[in-house]
């Protein structure tokens, strides 16, 4: 992969911030998105801007073609059986709590378990809070290891005859840490649950076959994979999914609509109410091509490099500590405080030499109190970044370190 001509796809990346070359390390946030992403949106509000599946005319048939067509480019991406276990959201959020609403309270009661981890981003824990306390359900976390990780003799141990849902995320947001999506889910299924993964953090960097996971559902955004934002994918094993209610209701989702009673479309549009996300999807889609054109693969590959390089140059500054996995067992995403100096303010003198970084809890609270901090910083990778910039994220935070140590020492 030959990142400078990856580079030059993003036109965001070519500018100044604060009088320095922007590097762009919140991708983890939301990536940015290539210049065929951009076009492919723009191409359909210019040329062909229809509503989809109920025009017989010409723009009709070309919006409704983009968006069954960018359906398919997922089913593909994930290595999915079929278009019907592809829904169409607004992101892994409104994925993960389409699942809770419709399985979760259709299947759960009051000797029921939901199993999650503390590591789980507040869209992988709050439905299934507001779950448990609809149903009289029990919630449940299985343990962490010190350095971030799951052990399987936890899951053995937290999963029981009575856990209905065990759902957990492909790859932390914080940690970076690489779930054992596979085997979490061979315990899962012995003990009849279902497994939900919450895969935004590893759609973009990593190939994904939901199949071979054997997923029960994965949800995941566009926004983080190169595509637009505002929409997701829910996929769902068939045999759920037509079993589900839908939870939204109105137009493009029905079948027939009498007086007092109606009937719904089949998969997958009766999960869909409403105008979809039409430039959403075909952006989407368009981002699925480009990932593709460079290859999962060598997106991980150069992750991985990155990432490594950063935790050693980390690891020479005095007093920044650095949370998770070691570079082997995690994706690109490099957690850390500095001694003494709030992450906010890391990240806005970072900012001031044209870095950018998160700060903040990472919609992660609970696992922010496991690990004894309120809030972290957060340098995260993906294909257009180079050594150069992490050398560029170095430089400024010793900056950083020397800044405040002459004010406050």
């Amino acid at each position: 992969m030959n990142v400078e001509n990856v580079r030059q796809q993003f036109p965001i990346l070519h500018q100044e911030v604060n009088g320095h070359p922007l590097v762009y390390l919140d991708s983890a946030a939301t990536s940015q998105k290539p210049l065929q992403v951009i076009e492919a949106v723009e191409d359909y509000y210019k040329r062909y801007n229809s509503n989809v599946h109920r025009g017989v005319h010409t723009l009709g048939s070309l919006a409704t073609d983009g968006y069954e067509g960018a359906r398919e480019k997922v089913r593909k991406f994930i290595h999915a059986k079929s278009m019907e276990e592809i829904i169409f959201t607004r992101g892994t959020t409104t994925s993960i709590n389409l699942v809770a609403q419709s399985y979760g309270e259709a299947n759960l009661g009051p000797n029921d378990e939901i199993v999650i981890t503390p590591m789980e981003h507040h869209s992988n824990i709050i439905p299934w809070q507001q779950l448990a306390k609809t149903t009289g359900a029990t919630l449940k976390y299985i343990p962490l290891q010190k350095n971030g990780t799951i052990d399987l003799k936890d899951v053995e141990e937290t999963v029981t005859e009575n856990t209905k849902i065990v759902s957990v995320m492909h790859v932390s947001n914080v940690l970076g840490t690489i779930n054992p999506i596979k085997e979490i889910a061979e315990v899962a299924h012995k003990h009849n649950a279902v497994i939900v993964v919450d895969g935004a953090q590893a759609v973009p960097h990593m190939k994904v076959d939901v199949q071979e996971l054997n997923a029960d559902f994965y949800a995941f955004s566009g926004h983080k994979m190169c595509g637009p934002t505002g929409i997701g994918v829910l996929y769902g094993k068939k045999k759920w999914l037509k079993k589900m209610e839908p939870i939204e209701f109105g137009g493009e989702m029905i079948d027939f609509v009498g007086l007092y009673e109606s009937t719904w479309k089949e998969l997958p549009w009766k999960f869909e109410g409403g105008t979809p996300i039409i430039a959403g999807a075909i952006g989407l889609g368009a981002a699925i091509d480009f990932l593709e054109e460079i290859g999962l693969d060598n997106v991980e590959k150069h992750e991985k490099k990155l990432v490594a390089y950063a935790m050693s140059q980390l690891s020479e500054i005095d007093g920044v500590t650095m949370y998770g996995p070691g570079p082997d067992e995690r994706a690109g995403v490099l957690t850390f405080n500095c001694e003494d100096v709030h992450p906010h303010d890391v990240a806005t003198v970072l900012d001031a030499e044209g870095v950018a970084v998160r700060a903040g809890h990472h919609c992660a609270q609970p696992l922010m109190k496991e690990l004894g901090v309120n809030s972290t910083a957060r340098a995260s990778f993906y294909l257009y970044n180079t050594e150069e910039e992490v050398d560029a994220f170095v430089k400024a935070l010793i900056k950083t370190k020397e800044y405040f140590g002459d004010v406050f020492g």
